[in-house]
């Protein structure tokens, strides 16, 4: 049976989901914290047999943790280098801090011709 903080609950022992701890109840009273804090209510032995089993559930898909973690790191990574080689080649050929007062074509026209010569020789 899951109980809210604060709401007024009979004797026994509760088990806080958020952080684990425990509150023992001797009597009915109220539970401690907000509305927003969860208690389980549950026998010390029975929270105590538990403890075996949710270990045992960790240590089995630990492995698969693992592989989930490394393999989403891979993807991130790839994903961040497609993004800087998609930034780095993305460019609208402006540049602020050059000047081009002869022209970038009559440039390179002028390269090509002396590729075009050199070729011929």
């Amino acid at each position: 049976m899951v109980t809210k903080g604060g709401h007024t609950v009979q004797a026994g022992t509760y088990w806080n989901l958020a952080d684990g701890n425990r509150v023992d109840m001797d009597q009915e009273g109220v539970l401690p914290g907000k509305g927003t804090e969860m208690y389980i209510k549950a026998p010390a032995a029975a929270a105590l047999a538990a403890g075996p089993v949710i270990g045992l559930i960790f240590a089995v898909f630990l492995p698969f943790i693992g592989i989930a973690m490394t393999l989403g790191l891979i993807g991130r990574k790839l994903a961040e280098g497609v993004v800087s080689a998609a930034a780095g080649s993305v460019s609208f050929g402006w540049r602020p801090i050059e000047a081009y007062l002869a022209g970038r074509k009559r440039k390179n026209e002028a390269r090509e011709k002396k590729s075009d010569k050199a070729a011929k020789s």
